[in-house]
């Protein structure tokens, strides 16, 4: 089980990190998303992962962490905000500037180099 949730993370941040690095807005928002669900999930597990185990204590015999809950609670609310911001941001970039690119210009085509 740990295995498999650590595998997880591991593709989770390296498919954001992967589109992060790509050159238009919406892959970015995307890579940036799944980076915050990387670190979600990171934090989530910090607390130990148990099975029927309640956040009060004196509920049951085994107990979980209820700070990471809710921190992850916290970010996921943060992250939410703010990929609706960035979103905003890529929306108006492409209203003023014509094209979705990060750096804001169009790339050098191979034929166009030649010339």
């Amino acid at each position: 089980m740990e295995a498999l949730f650590a595998f997880s993370i591991g593709l989770l941040t390296a498919s954001g990190v992967f589109l992060t690095l790509r050159g238009r807005t919406f892959p970015v928002a995307v890579g940036i998303t799944l980076l915050s669900y990387a670190v979600n999930l990171f934090l989530f597990s910090s607390g130990r992962l148990t099975i029927n185990g309640a956040a009060v204590l004196g509920a049951s015999e085994v107990y979980t962490d209820p700070v990471p809950q809710a921190l992850v609670l916290t970010a996921i609310v943060i992250g939410f905000a703010m990929t609706a911001f960035l979103l905003i941001l890529a929306m108006r970039s492409r209203a003023d500037l014509g094209n979705d690119h990060v750096d804001g210009r169009l790339p050098i085509e191979p034929e166009e180099k030649k010339k």
